[in-house]
């Protein structure tokens, strides 16, 4: 991964709807640009895992993913467990990937 990712110095997008999906193609070169644990799923979702010692370090990296979130207008679905967090992006919308997916998810792994 490239630890000044293009991406996390962009800002997200609004979906307005009635806009297409990213292809596979465009999927797979963004998804490219993020840490190797995202994982790309089945060109409608991406998601990773991130693992921490304890729950509450877990709750603190989700609370500023959180912020991030609000400020970039987009929101991603975020599970929280002891010593793991998985956030899980589309863009609802549009039932797939957008640009703005693999923004949040650069901006998530810069909150680490």
């Amino acid at each position: 991964m490239n630890d000044s990712c293009s991406l996390s110095n962009r800002d997200c997008v609004p979906c307005k709807g009635g806009v297409p999906p990213l292809s596979e193609e465009q999927s797979g070169k963004l998804l490219a640009e993020l840490h190797s644990d995202w994982q790309l799923i089945d060109n409608h979702h991406v998601e990773r895992t991130f693992k921490f010692p304890n729950f509450a370090e877990a709750l603190a990296f989700t609370n500023k993913v959180g912020d991030v979130a609000e400020q970039q207008g987009h929101h991603p679905d975020i599970e929280l467990g002891w010593g793991r967090v998985k956030i899980t992006l589309c863009t609802h919308k549009i039932k797939g990937l957008t640009e703005s997916d693999f923004i949040l998810a650069a901006k998530a792994d810069a909150v680490l």
